[in-house]
């Protein structure tokens, strides 16, 4: 049964629904639960997500008109300086972490071959790292997620062989320790393992130019028995986060730095939707440079303090919920 979502309709305006990873943002910082907002929008619209928006584990939020782009391809993507290519049944390569012990290895392994069954993704192979990624993570001063990757070049050399096999995009899966305990489960505070996911998928993309999504890899793997908050719910009932990523990547638009006529550049983005107090990005900025229209929601907040206000730029408009944003988009669209 091969998986067919149609990612772009010429017929459509584009838009963008943007929740940065890692700030701790009421809708969109937990497991896929933007998802259902994202729908909303792609009913009358191409929907640019970032993978923050629909990953939700062994589930995905992807749907038909959405474009699945990841962070650094995003931020290029609106400088100007790449075009974003529609793209179906794209050849999917894997890096797994030689850290991942055999046994959880033998879990993704089981899981890459579900979806591939299931969905009928087309997995050309996978790649284990020379050696160890040894992945670090934590919550800065500012308590933003972040972290580093000890030995990313290893990840590199892996994802090389991938492309030189075909693969078209590549999920990456590395061991991650236990995160400590928090108030995540409890549909609070920021996703500490979030914001350096977001760095090994902007670091590949940036070097092997093309689109790579991370999930990670627990040792643990012991499925909680505990009600947990449902925007959290779906990383509570796997023991791997490996599915949203491949079903995504199957119609993930790719990306050129060249300008070709059916490709996808900024200037057909009507609208970039962001989070209320999360305006700090080059995205919001670029978007305002080139007279996109940015729509800050109120009812979407972060651990961020940058609001309109901050940035001092009237041309933001505020709205106090998604659903009056879908009004405002039929106004000015």
């Amino acid at each position: 049964m091969l998986m067919n979502m149609l990612s772009y309709n010429e017929n459509k305006p584009l838009i963008a629904m943007v929740v940065p990873t890692g700030i701790g943002a009421s809708l969109g910082g937990y497991a896929g639960d933007a998802s259902l907002t994202a729908k909303m929008f792609a009913k009358n619209y191409n929907v640019i997500v970032n993978p923050n928006i629909v990953n939700a584990a062994c589930f995905s939020g992807i749907s038909d008109n959405m474009l699945y782009v990841e962070g650094w391809t995003l931020s290029q993507f609106f400088k100007g300086n790449l075009n974003l290519i529609p793209s179906e049944n794209n050849k999917i390569g894997i890096i797994f972490d030689k850290g991942i012990s055999q046994g959880i290895l033998n879990v993704h392994i089981n899981t890459m071959n579900a979806v591939k069954t299931i969905y009928g993704v087309n997995i050309i192979g996978s790649e284990i790292t020379e050696e160890p990624a040894c992945v670090e993570f934590y919550n800065s001063e500012t308590g933003i997620s972040t972290g580093r990757v000890v030995n990313n070049k290893t990840l590199i050399k892996a994802g090389k062989k991938l492309i030189e096999q075909g693969a078209d995009v590549i999920a990456v899966v590395c061991k991650f320790e236990e995160p400590p305990e928090d108030n995540y489960k409890d549909g609070e505070g920021v996703d500490i393992v979030g914001g350096i996911e977001a760095v090994i998928s902007h670091y590949l993309t940036r070097e092997l130019k093309v689109p790579v999504v991370h999930s990670p890899a627990f040792e643990d793997i012991a499925i909680t028995k505990d009600i947990v908050d449902a925007k959290a719910s779906a990383e509570y009932i796997t023991p791997t986060f490996l599915p949203c990523l491949l079903i995504a990547l199957n119609n993930a638009p790719l990306f050129s730095y060249k300008k070709v006529e059916h490709y996808i550049c900024v200037d057909k983005v009507k609208a970039l939707i962001m989070p209320y107090n999360s305006l700090g990005s080059s995205i919001v900025a670029d978007a305002l440079d080139r007279r996109i229209k940015v729509i800050a929601v109120k009812e979407n907040k972060s651990i961020l303090k940058i609001t309109k206000d901050i940035i001092k730029n009237n041309d933001i408009i505020e709205t106090e919920t998604y659903e009056k944003c879908s009004k405002i988009l039929k106004e000015i669209i």
